[in-house]
């Protein structure tokens, strides 16, 4: 039963926001009692708490499946672009937003979590793509690592970038293109423009 509702609220706190979402409506759309959640959970903090962590380490279970199977770290990236925006297909508001607003705890220890992941994934990406000559010998792969999780994290600021005047698949293609452009040589450069022109359609906003 736990992890039936960390799954259904998973859904309806992607899809309708964590602050809109009851103890009530969570109940009701699994059909029990609202007993049975405190029964696992003893509030909405602590579920919310529980159900970003797991949501998380399943996303990151997917980009490690992606990085060990990856061919270059070029479309490597692109792959866990489509994986992530995959998993959040239902994502009506921001959670990120959200989080922060609303449990703003949570959304710091959620960052830290992030980075030390995104850090070392994005660290071997890169020395990757300079042993495989994709990317320049000279970057220096821990700064860029960071303004990496920096312009990924940035990007999804709603107030920097309203969803009214951004896709959210523009901006990810948009920033991987700009991140890539400065770190390739020219092999990656042929090879990025191939990748663009082949599996990529500009979503304008």
């Amino acid at each position: 039963m736990r992890d039936k509702i960390i799954s259904k609220s998973e859904e309806l706190f992607l899809s309708l926001g964590f602050k809109s979402v009851t103890m009530d409506d969570i109940a009701n759309a699994i059909g029990i009692s609202k007993k049975t959640i405190y029964a696992h959970f003893s509030n909405k903090t602590a579920l919310v708490e529980v159900v970003i962590f797991e949501t998380l380490d399943h996303i990151y279970e997917g980009i490690d499946k992606i990085n060990a199977s990856s061919i270059n770290p070029i479309e490597e990236l692109y792959d866990i672009k489509l994986f992530v925006m995959n998993y959040f297909k239902n994502e009506r508001v921001s959670p990120q937003y959200q989080l922060k607003k609303y449990y703003p705890e949570i959304y710091e220890r959620l960052q830290i979590k992030q980075f030390e992941k995104m850090h070392s994934s994005v660290e071997n990406s890169l020395k990757m793509g300079v042993d495989t000559g994709l990317f320049r010998a000279d970057i220096d792969i821990d700064f860029i690592s960071r303004m990496y999780f920096n312009g990924m994290t940035g990007i999804r600021d709603i107030s920097i970038f309203p969803e009214t005047l951004f896709d959210k698949n523009y901006l990810f293609e948009s920033y991987l293109e700009y991140h890539l452009r400065a770190i390739i040589t020219k092999q990656g450069l042929n090879l990025l423009n191939n990748y663009i022109k082949s599996n990529l359609t500009t979503n304008a906003s």
